[in-house]
């Protein structure tokens, strides 16, 4: 629903932006740019849909194998010991603990297929704890918040879209994504255990939480130390090498638990398929409704609007012009996802704007969305704090990715 007034609104406001510049300023370009742009925007979308396929099918046939080799289980039981005192009202052994572990375990691998339907039953089991069923409890609030937060180890989506888009290092982003998206899960789950009143001085959710930003500190401080050329050249080797491991990893999890994983690999690779056919009708309407709304000037007049008041403040605006992206995660991922192919498309895939618009996009998750369809799927009406503690984490994301981008590609 709300995409439908974003995609109406663009091409509203672009109508009545490229009038104002025919009338007022003898512009008679801009409506037939607004035209070229329809159809070179939907000719560019089903291309990167096209070119999406071969990458796609490779990484969800790798993350197949992965799944059925049991990396899902095995995160699942990393995880146990610090969800059980960020969920302290579930009883222990209730069931719903497994689905909470393997759903967020699925979302950090990238398993989208795999964590929709996990995090359904997470909510329904929750459902069945909670006395007033149309209010949210704290544990689906928190359980929310580690979903809207977008804690994901293997971006893969737009390292993809990274290398049809003709970056000379798709995995360059790589390091600050995971650095961003660290930051975002930290700050919602702070925010969400200090509303519902969690002790946070517990010794499993200081040594976890903890140590996990002693070792960032660590990497940033570290990357910090180097020029700019050696940090690109050593954030991308270390991915390049992450990478590599998990693939091997994955393959071998599937041969220890005796999976035969040229037939996995082939069962994820079909999925591939499919999802860079589905995504056609979503991306063409997208990049054609962004399209119109920048050869209008629209898009133009709205970021030297927010630069100029950037720089009124004494602050570096070059962060600006990716700022559609993260305005737009909250509320629609394939809004979002267009904001960023437009992004590396106009200003460059290796530009600071188009690594920064991956950035955003990996940081957080669809907030909005993801509250729509989990609550929504049990009935709860009245969500408490769960928006506010969603914000404040992607607002979390958004900050540490501009700072990371900064340090990294500045």
């Amino acid at each position: 629903m709300v995409l439908n007034y974003i995609w109406i609104a663009f091409f509203i406001i672009a109508f009545v932006v490229a009038l104002v510049r025919l009338i007022f300023f003898g512009d008679y370009e801009v409506f037939p740019a607004m035209m070229d742009s329809t159809f070179s925007s939907s000719k560019t979308a089903f291309e990167i849909s096209l070119g999406l396929t071969g990458v796609l099918a490779l990484w969800l046939g790798v993350m197949k194998i992965g799944e059925k080799g049991g990396v899902v289980n095995v995160l699942a039981r990393l995880l146990s010991p610090l969800f059980a005192k960020l969920f302290p009202d579930i009883p222990k052994g209730h069931p719903v603990t497994g689905s909470i572990f393997m759903n967020i375990a699925a979302n950090m691998l990238g398993l989208d297929n795999a964590a929709t339907p996990l995090g359904l039953k997470a909510m329904e089991q929750l459902q069945e704890l909670n006395k007033d069923k149309e209010t949210a409890t704290n544990p689906m609030i928190m359980f929310l918040v580690l979903n809207t937060s977008g804690l994901t180890l293997i971006p893969v989506s737009i390292l993809v879209y990274r290398a049809q888009q003709g970056a000379a290092q798709p995995t360059d982003v790589f390091i600050p994504i995971l650095l961003a998206t660290f930051f975002s899960t930290i700050v919602g789950v702070l925010v969400t255990s200090i509303w519902q009143r969690i002790n946070l001085f517990n010794r499993v959710i200081i040594g976890t939480l903890g140590g996990a930003c002693l070792l960032v500190s660590a990497i940033i401080w570290g990357f910090s130390q180097l020029d700019g050329e050696t940090m690109n050249t050593v954030s991308t080797t270390v991915a390049n090498i992450l990478l590599m491991t998990i693939i091997v990893a994955f393959i071998l999890s599937g041969m220890r638990k005796r999976v035969n994983v040229y037939d996995a690999f082939i069962d994820g690779a079909k999925d591939g398929f499919q999802t860079a056919v589905r995504i056609i009708p979503y991306l063409v309407a997208i990049l054609v409704a962004i399209g119109v709304f920048r050869a209008s000037g629209a898009m133009d007049y709205l970021i030297d609007g927010v630069a100029n008041g950037v720089k009124a403040c004494g602050i570096d605006a070059d962060w600006v012009a990716a700022l559609p992206t993260a305005l737009m995660k909250p509320l629609s991922g394939s809004g979002a996802r267009g904001m960023m192919v437009d992004a590396m498309q106009t200003y460059g895939a290796d530009s600071f704007v188009g690594r920064l618009s991956c950035i955003f996009q990996g940081s957080t998750d669809t907030t909005f969305y993801i509250l729509a369809v989990y609550f929504g799927s049990v009935g709860v009406r009245h969500t408490r704090h769960a928006v506010a503690c969603g914000l404040l984490a992607d607002l979390a994301g958004i900050i540490a990715a501009i700072a990371i981008c900064y340090l990294f590609f500045s």
